[in-house]
């Protein structure tokens, strides 16, 4: 493994590791705010918190579930063709992904420092909006770092001999 997919790896890695802490705090927040209403006493600002922690969750983990094949694929057709066939699926797979996931994340980090430059706020807490748009413009920039590293990948293997 060379060192830029060493580095890829291991940020997909801790990505996956801060989407399951904000998985337990969503937890412990829903659980909490639920126990405190029966007193007549709800955590005010809940429902935004675990919106915005979902985008994190979400975005956090595609990293490491697209290293891991974690992701549902139908792949009944693409199994009976022949080998090269489906390394040339693959590759266009990871290549369409990538540009995609790129884009994405290039236009959520422009709808963020959009957001920062407008100082949007949440209406219950007045939390700033835009970490959560970058967290976005993150996660889903290392998917595509992921997938065009995985395009290289199996481009490297298939033009082997």
């Amino acid at each position: 493994m060379d060192r830029p997919d060493k580095i890829i790896r291991q940020a997909s890695l801790v990505f996956s590791h801060m989407a399951s802490v904000a998985v337990v705090v969503m937890m412990l927040l829903s659980t909490a705010d639920v126990g405190l209403r029966l007193f007549g006493r709800p955590i005010p600002g809940t429902y935004e918190l675990v919106g915005f922690l979902g985008t994190l969750v979400v975005s956090f983990a595609l990293a490491r579930t697209a290293m891991e094949k974690g992701n549902i694929a139908v792949d009944i057709l693409v199994e009976k063709l022949p080998r090269r066939a489906q390394t040339v699926i693959g590759l266009a797979n990871d290549a369409i992904g990538g540009v995609l996931f790129g884009l994405i994340g290039w236009q959520s980090l422009r709808y963020a420092l959009e957001l920062k430059q407008s100082g949007e706020v949440s209406s219950t807490l007045g939390m700033p909006v835009y970490p959560f748009a970058l967290g976005i413009a993150l996660g889903c920039g290392l998917l595509a770092l992921v997938l065009f590293s995985e395009f290289l990948t199996r481009f490297g293997k298939a033009a082997r001999p």
